[in-house]
Order: C-alpha cells, then sequence, then structure tokens
C-alpha cells in the first residue's frame, strides 16, 4: 500500500458551452521519503492536481487514497491530519505575526498555548526562518513565505507535503536552499508532492513527471524512480 495514491482521477471544468479536462485518467503513486515533482506549462492543470492530491478540490471520477483512505469521499479530512497544503495566497489575520499564525493550528488540536509557541518556533527554525517569527505576512519576500509556509505545515507533523510552485517568484539565489530543504524534509521520511513551471524547479526531485492534455507521463510508480541530482551548495 502506498502513502498516497491517485488512482484514474478526473477532474473537468465547464464554463457554459466550454469544457476543458485539466486531469484524465491520472493515476500516481508517492511513497514515504520521496519528493516527487510534476511539470506543467500554464494552464496545464499541475495546480489542480495538487489541490486534488491534498483534498481541497473534488475529483469528477477516480479515487484519492492517502495512508489507505478514500480522501475523496466525503467525510474525509485530512488537511492538518497528515497532509500539509503548502500555498502562498492564504490570507493573514491581521495583525498576528508569523509565530502566532503557525500556532493556530496546535491550538485547534487543542495543545496548550505555551507547548503551541514551542512548535511553532521549533518548526520556524526547522525551515531556517526563526528571523520571521515576530513579522507580518505581508512583510515576508517570496522565498521566505514558502519557508513560513512549510514551517506551518511541519508543526502539524505531516506525512505528505503537498506544495505548489516553491520557488515561484524566489530569488535565483535562493531558489536551489529552497529546493535542497525540501529534499532534506524528504530525507526525514515526510513525503513531498510538488509542481513545477520550469525546469530548473525538478532538481533534487525523486521522479519528475509531466502533465499535458490532462495526462500525466513519466514514472507514476515509485520503482521506476531516478533521482535528479542536486548542485553542491552549502547545507540549509
Amino acid at each position: 500500500m502506498s502513502l498516497f495514491e491517485l488512482d484514474c482521477v478526473s477532474r473537468t471544468f465547464v464554463q457554459g458551452a466550454h469544457r476543458r479536462t485539466v486531469l484524465s485518467n491520472v493515476s500516481l503513486q508517492v511513497e514515504a521519503g520521496e519528493v516527487v515533482a510534476v511539470w506543467g506549462m500554464r494552464r496545464s492543470g499541475r495546480s489542480t492536481l495538487l489541490r486534488v492530491a491534498a483534498g481541497v478540490e473534488p475529483v469528477d471520477a477516480g479515487v484519492v487514497r492517502f495512508q489507505g483512505a478514500d480522501i475523496s469521499s466525503r467525510g474525509i479530512h485530512t488537511l492538518g491530519q497528515g497532509i500539509g497544503y503548502c500555498q502562498r495566497s492564504i490570507q493573514a489575520t491581521e495583525g498576528r505575526v508569523v509565530l502566532e499564525e503557525l500556532m493556530v493550528g496546535q491550538l485547534a488540536r487543542g495543545i496548550p498555548p505555551a507547548p503551541a509557541r514551542r512548535c511553532a518556533a521549533d518548526a520556524l527554525e526547522r525551515v531556517a526562518a526563526s528571523h520571521c517569527a515576530m513579522r507580518l505576512m505581508p512583510e515576508l519576500d517570496a522565498g521566505e513565505a514558502v519557508r513560513v509556509e512549510l514551517a506551518r505545515a511541519l508543526s502539524l507533523s505531516p506525512a505528505l507535503i503537498v506544495i505548489d510552485e516553491p520557488v515561484k517568484g524566489v530569488d535565483l539565489l535562493e531558489r536551489d536552499e529552497i529546493l535542497m530543504l525540501l529534499r532534506s524534509i524528504a530525507d526525514e521520511g515526510i513525503a513531498v508532492l510538488m509542481s513545477a513551471g520550469e525546469a530548473t524547479a525538478l532538481l533534487g526531485a525523486d521522479r519528475a513527471l509531466s502533465l499535458a492534455d490532462g495526462q500525466l507521463r513519466g514514472s507514476v510508480a515509485p520503482q521506476l524512480a531516478e533521482v535528479l541530482p542536486l548542485p553542491r551548495r552549502a547545507a540549509v
């Protein structure tokens, strides 16, 4: 049994008389400790695939499984319960600093404020973003925002992190560091499913697949994977 699986998943959007199929009979398996990247051009459906994988968007056909459970069924909620979904478009609460934003998920689980604060601080330290703790979300640059969203996900102890275009808009000098950070997270046993809009964002992935015309192409099963080497740089 795979940690995560898309089984013959389809997703079509209808607007008036226009129908656009972004996912057509897509299958994919992801195991613990893997970094799997899905590459595609703009409007290829890569972001839709990630939203489906995270359980935040429904499917029209097929099954999405996480740890053996069908999360495409109604009533199954996995965000914060094993799957961490990272997106920089999340709206922060006005006046709440980064550390407080990261505490929200902990407090919602009934964890007291002091342990929740320690957990949030540890997560920020893990992603080298401790300097962001007392800043507001709108004050972060693109690279800092990615690190904070990863810290938010890690604070909830996920088995899978789903992250959409982690290096989009990030300074060129910091892109490799973000990719190395994702690789190091996977090396701790957490699976990473990410999207990419350019080939340079595929470095460090165990598998890189392409999405076009609703079809996912490449090694959809882990036993066929080939590791893409990261450039040699200092550890994050």
